[in-house]
């Protein structure tokens, strides 16, 4: 049984927040027993230890198809059974190689071949738009490879045979967008014949 929590997110990447989720702020006028020392909102990054964190779930994740908070796994997934489950997307777009069905409520959009076959699991959780290349670089290293998809520095690093983890970052914020879990393999099988 397949599925992802609600992630609440925006999946169409095209109004970035800066700001962080409302219960990632801190506001000392909030809470009577605050003081000068008081915590400063997160509205640059997140703290070190939650974003290594944050980036060694994703990463684990990943090896295994997935994002976080969602069970279904690019390479193994298909898209009848999302769809019987979650019922019809918000939106299917055409890209390049595939369909992508976007689940604005969830946060979640996937990439899958005329087969069926899920072969991109996208993540627009809040919690990603907090991360930092500088962050991505200090829990996971040097990218494998950096591209550029119009306004997006896309960074991709390959976390086993099949799967690829990648990070779109868009110049104009500095901060991830969403993140990708790609089965190259998948994306070429368009079922030929």
């Amino acid at each position: 049984m397949g599925g992802c929590a609600n992630n609440n997110g925006s999946s169409n990447g095209s109004n970035v927040s800066e700001s962080p989720p409302a219960s990632a702020t801190v506001s000392p006028g909030n809470n009577p027993s605050s003081d000068a020392t008081a915590t400063p909102p997160a509205q640059e990054t997140s703290k070190p230890d939650e974003s290594k964190a944050l980036l060694e779930t994703i990463e684990a994740a990943a090896k295994e198809g997935k994002v976080p908070g969602c069970n279904y796994a690019a390479h193994i997934a298909l898209y009848d059974d999302i769809e019987k489950e979650w019922g019809k997307a918000d939106k299917n777009d055409t890209a390049g190689k595939g369909i992508y069905a976007v689940y604005e409520n969830k946060g979640i959009t996937f990439g899958y071949n005329k087969g069926m076959l899920v072969f991109d699991v996208r993540s627009y959780a809040p919690e990603l738009k907090l991360l930092t290349l500088k962050q991505i670089e200090g829990a996971l290293g040097q990218a494998d490879e950096k591209t550029t998809s119009g306004d997006d520095q896309i960074y991709t690093y390959n976390v086993n045979k099949q799967y690829q983890l990648k990070f779109a970052i868009p110049e104009s914020t500095g901060k991830v967008d969403h993140i990708s879990v790609y089965s190259p393999e998948d994306a070429k099988n368009l079922m030929a014949g």
